[in-house]
């Protein structure tokens, strides 16, 4: 069935792109572990304000993005009518001011739920904090600026998934604003989040060009836009292993090889499909991009998880 013909609720679902969650969940769950190992003590308040930030931010930016692209999907959908699943506007799944109000009340969500986290977690600044990264969006697909047309989105996503969004959640969790572990982290997370970013324009390449929107891909065409994303993790991967070296006092080395030995082994994949994942083989980049996400992703879960336990047993300080 069409997701046009669904009821609304699974519409609505459908338009929240639950299979991109992990871009914004993964992040978040590497910051609150973050804040538990530089405090030594969880925080259920921040916690919470933590996971009912970033739900509320993820649908806040999956909608209002579809909303100020709806010309870039049209034209694709117009190019490619039989290609990809349908878009959310362009489509009819949602009417527009629908999705833009429904945008707009999420972000409402985001930004109460950190101010709450600043007034009863005690958390100075936390709401201000919340809402940078909520312009983050503004800055990416509206105008004046819509610096996502014009070459640059890339980086702006990297900010913001590895960057803003793993800072605010061990904020939330810790107390401390800018803690050991983050600085030792947090290269390595922009470098995977950016990989992620430039890999998500491959697809549209075509599409892109023919709407007037500027990408890394479509100003250095697909092989070399893959080239890069394969260099970003690679440079992630360095960094972490810079770091599990310059952080011995502070993080297990044992987390940063959880998450390299993840990497590495789910890397085999992205390294056999890239040769196909050419413009406009549109399965072949979607697995390309499958086999990267579970690259990135998986060893930053890794990590995560092995850090966590490790410091729950007194290892990881």
């Amino acid at each position: 069935m069409h997701p046009a013909f669904l009821p609304l609720p699974r519409r609505l679902l459908y338009a929240l792109k639950p299979a991109s969650w992990p871009k914004l969940l993964v992040p978040m769950v590497v910051g609150q572990v973050l804040g538990f190992v530089s405090s030594g003590t969880w925080s259920w308040g921040g916690a919470a304000v933590g996971v009912g930030f970033t739900v509320g931010l993820l649908c806040y930016l999956v909608l209002l993005n579809d909303w100020f692209d709806v010309r870039v999907d049209a034209t694709k959908r117009q190019m490619f009518p039989d290609v990809g699943s349908p878009k959310t506007i362009p489509d009819a799944i949602l009417h527009a001011q629908t999705v833009l109000l429904a945008g707009i009340g999420f972000g409402l969500c985001a930004a109460s739920i950190a101010l709450c986290g600043e007034i009863v977690i005690g958390r100075d600044g936390l709401a201000l904090d919340g809402l940078v990264c909520l312009a983050m969006l503004p800055l990416y697909s509206a105008p004046p600026l819509r610096l996502n047309d014009r070459g640059i989105g890339e980086l702006v996503e990297a900010a913001g998934v590895g960057v803003l969004l793993p800072w605010f959640n061990a904020y939330a969790q810790s107390g401390e604003f800018v803690s050991r572990e983050l600085v030792l982290v947090l290269p390595g997370m922009v470098a995977l989040a950016l990989a992620s970013a430039i890999a998500s324009g491959l697809a549209d390449e075509d599409s892109d060009r023919a709407a007037g929107k500027a990408t890394l891909t479509t100003q250095l065409g697909n092989a070399a836009a893959r080239d890069a994303v394969e260099y970003a993790v690679m440079a992630g991967a360095v960094l972490w292993a810079m770091a599990a070296r310059l952080g011995l006092h502070y993080i297990s080395p044992f987390a940063f090889s959880a998450g390299l030995a993840v990497l590495l082994w789910q890397w085999r994949a992205v390294v056999a499909i890239s040769p196909r994942a050419v413009t406009n083989a549109f399965v072949e980049i979607a697995r390309y991009k499958q086999a990267l996400h579970r690259t990135l992703w998986g060893s930053c879960l890794a990590f995560a998880l092995v850090l966590l336990v490790l410091r729950l047993f007194g290892v990881a300080t």
